[in-house]
């Protein structure tokens, strides 16, 4: 089996790849059978020389291997029919952007195995970079508050090194007695929570949050019983919430008249109540000053996030009034973070994650006869159609819809 490293051809450029040149030394170690090859890349956050140095060859021909490893879309035009594909195709939310790349894979008899449809029996998924986008997009709203208010002046995250590298620079920060709020209890509020326990930022239970003034910064972790609540009044478990969203509405504003710095790290699942809405905003009650929507759902349960913004542009400010966009530095502006590509800011610790769970879960896979049907339940083509699983995307395809 030959597998190739590819080079990543979206712009803006996409620095992250799926396996350091270390963590690939570990693959073939682990799996001598293994032939890894590396596809020429300028972009890349490790150089050739550091692959070739290891021992792997380094091509800007991979047409020879099977399986084609990569993170971003891959360009229609470089696709290599009948091989087997692994990289975001963002199709499987039937993104209209990208049904033609979809239509092109099936054409070409692609076998495509989208990295967000790697999950276990339970539907779980295995590997992402919702950690990276987490400690990036934490980092990202400080420096907004720091140049929102003049108080600080953090450098951009994308030319610091590594996680260290970030802590360090909000160590040196002095916070005033803010109160922060997270939502979200997977990978990017883990990966938040990270950064805020390294600033040794007292965390307190929302009891405490809502009702006590504090003498210091203090930051909340909630999750989903903790900002709705049944229109029946009934406490009942987090399955009930999941199952009949429809029979819960918001309590966010509790949380929302206390917070100075939201930082929204959550799953959004259809038909959940918004957290906040526009009209929430307008509310005197509503206190937040920055919100770093690390979660990103355009004109969706964080309302003040009207657009996605992107790294070399990463603030803008919303107008609570106007419900429109307006310069961040105006004094009715509610600051908005709301990059959807935050790991690329950290692409040598985000590729060195990713590998690790890569290796962990998917490489297996081609060695054991997919023992656990990794391999199964994350193929979205084959044979130049759709598989079971996928065909509800079948319209997409044929531009029905």
């Amino acid at each position: 089996m030959k597998f190739a490293i590819i080079k990543e051809r979206k712009n803006p450029p996409d620095r992250r790849v799926v396996f350091s040149p270390l963590k690939l030394e570990a693959a073939k170690k682990q799996y001598p059978e293994a032939y890894f090859k590396v596809e020429t890349s300028d972009i890349r956050v490790f150089s050739d020389a550091e692959y070739s140095k290891l021992g792997f060859e380094v091509s800007d021909n991979v047409s020879d291997c099977d399986v084609m490893i990569g993170v971003k879309e891959v360009p229609i035009e470089a696709l290599i029919p009948n091989k087997k594909y692994f990289f975001f195709s963002h199709t499987i939310k039937k993104q209209p952007y990208n049904r033609k790349l979809l239509k092109a894979i099936l054409d070409k008899n692609i076998e495509l195995y989208d990295h967000e449809t790697i999950v276990n029996a339970k539907g779980y998924r295995l590997i992402g970079f919702g950690r990276y986008a987490g400690i990036v997009g934490t980092y990202n709203g400080f420096r907004a508050w720091g140049l929102k208010h003049n108080t600080w002046y953090l450098p951009k995250a994308g030319p610091l090194p590594n996680q260290e590298a970030l802590i360090n620079e909000l160590n040196k920060i002095q916070l005033p007695k803010i109160k922060i709020l997270l939502t979200g209890s997977g990978k990017v509020a883990n990966g938040v929570q990270e950064m805020l326990d390294a600033m040794v930022i007292k965390r307190v239970l929302p009891d405490a949050y809502l009702n006590i003034t504090f003498n210091e910064p203090v930051y909340c972790k909630i999750d989903v019983l903790d900002y709705n609540k049944r229109k029946d009044g009934v406490v009942k478990d987090i399955y009930d919430f999941y199952n009949n969203p429809q029979d819960y509405v918001s309590d966010f504003m509790r949380f929302a008249k206390v917070t100075d710095y939201y930082v929204a790290g959550h799953f959004y699942g259809d038909g959940s109540p918004f957290l906040y809405t526009r009209t929430d905003v307008k509310s005197k009650d509503f206190n937040i000053k920055v919100v770093a929507d690390i979660s990103c759902d355009v004109d969706g349960p964080v309302a003040t996030t009207l657009r996605a913004s992107t790294i070399a542009d990463p603030i803008y400010g919303y107008n609570p009034q106007t419900e429109t966009e307006i310069d961040y530095k105006d004094e009715n502006a509610i600051v908005v973070m709301a990059v959807d590509n935050l790991p690329c800011e950290l692409p040598q610790d985000a590729s060195k994650g990713f590998g690790e769970q890569f290796l962990q879960h998917v490489i297996p896979a081609f060695f054991n006869n997919d023992a656990n049907g990794i391999l199964q339940r994350a193929k979205i083509t084959e044979n130049g159609k759709l598989t079971e699983r996928f065909s509800y995307l079948q319209n997409y395809v044929d531009g029905l819809e």
